[in-house]
């Protein structure tokens, strides 16, 4: 019997939930028999419902305790997890609520009172709220670490092991992310019972859509005045990329004295200003919206025309994560590399098995140029002017 059939019919009429996708068919079954789970899928495959509904067929809304926790590395993926949340639970017992910085404490404190079923957090204030004895860890049998990979870094590690030896000694955990290295999944089996490890590619999506990857050449002074260029062109809404966020702040600057229809989301942004941000991206008030791998991490934003690669990333599993935010759910999109002289032969490292193309940027479009890729050959460029 599937887990649709077995699936309880106030969700399943509710939501008219009738087809898996390949993480869906994998993982639920796994974790309804208690599985620990490491699972690796691409962007917008569907990975939140993979762990969301089986948790909420594990789960007694009218016990009152807090029996499952979701981690999440940002403030957005957080509240766009609990917003899925919401949508599934509505007239049931169970009830969840989000638990993340740079929103009030005590409020959060006053909803811990009324024992949420599920909590849904960020790494920081999960910790201030256990130190501070509002949030009973020995409760939760259910945890998952959503954008797994970046939990399990360095970064973090070390809070989020203690936050799950901390939870109920017979606890079930899951691990998700779009790339699990082999770094990552060593450390996350020193948390986990024995996990199932599961995996899917693009190449398993019968929605996948198809994805053009190209570069423009530019000087990287450049760059600002090519972005400012690209969100002029009528249908163009793109999520693009930078890899420092102090540069993130000075580009900031230019673009907003020009006034294009441009922002930038940051993790220092405050909450208020961060919602803002993405409610007018999403209204089509603004055209491309620079950000961090941190602040866009899981950002579930539909209809993305591109994802712009400002900086190139610095390795193959930054460069998937970005890219997989565009050519969603069967949707076309283009993954374009603004590429200074100096990145070159990074680009051609992390980008040589999808076989760009070269565009030029030409009257306010973008056109195709050299006809050349960049797959294990360097292009045919000119040479920067060392004097400039």
């Amino acid at each position: 019997m599937s887990f649709l059939e077995k699936m309880d019919d106030v969700f399943k009429n509710k939501w008219k939930f009738e087809h898996e996708t390949p993480i869906q068919s994998q993982m639920i079954p796994e974790l309804l028999n208690g599985k620990d789970i490491v699972a690796e899928s691409p962007t917008g495959t569907g990975k939140t419902l993979a762990y969301v509904l089986p948790m909420l067929q594990q789960v007694d809304g009218d016990k009152m305790k807090t029996q499952a926790l979701i981690m999440a590395p940002s403030q957005e993926l957080a509240m766009q997890i609990v917003n899925v949340i919401r949508g599934w639970v509505e007239g049931t017992s169970i009830s969840v609520t989000q638990l993340i910085g740079g929103a009030n404490m005590q409020r959060q404190i006053e909803r811990l009172k009324k024992k949420p079923t599920i909590v849904v957090g960020t790494p920081g204030r999960l910790v201030e709220l256990v130190k501070a004895r509002r949030l009973k860890m020995s409760d939760i049998r259910y945890i998952v670490l959503d954008e797994g990979d970046q939990l399990l870094s360095r970064e973090y590690r070390v809070i989020v092991k203690d936050l799950i030896e901390a939870a109920n000694t017979d606890r079930q955990v899951a691990v998700v992310s779009a790339t699990i290295t082999d770094e990552i999944e060593i450390v996350a089996k020193k948390l986990m019972n024995d996990p199932v490890r599961l995996k899917v590619s693009l190449e398993d999506m019968p929605l996948s859509g198809k994805v053009i990857h190209s570069f423009v050449k530019t000087e990287a002074r450049d760059k600002t005045d090519l972005l400012r260029g690209l969100s002029h062109l009528p249908d163009i809404r793109a999520l693009a990329f930078m890899n420092n966020v102090d540069q993130l702040r000075m580009k900031e600057l230019k673009l907003q004295y020009n006034e294009a229809p441009i922002a930038v989301l940051y993790s220092s942004m405050k909450k208020f200003e961060r919602q803002e941000t993405l409610e007018r991206f999403r209204k089509g008030e603004i055209r491309i919206l620079i950000a961090t791998d941190l602040a866009a991490r899981g950002l579930d934003i539909q209809g993305l025309t591109h994802v712009i690669h400002v900086d190139v990333p610095h390795t193959i599993e930054q460069y998937l994560h970005r890219s997989g935010r565009t050519g969603r759910a069967g949707e076309d999109g283009e993954v374009l590399t603004l590429l200074s002289y100096p990145e070159e032969r990074s680009y051609r490292k992390l980008a040589k098995d999808f076989k760009p193309v070269q565009k030029v940027w030409y009257k306010g479009n973008l056109a195709e140029g050299n006809s050349k890729t960049v797959s294990g050959q360097k292009p045919v460029t000119k040479k920067p002017n060392k004097k400039q």
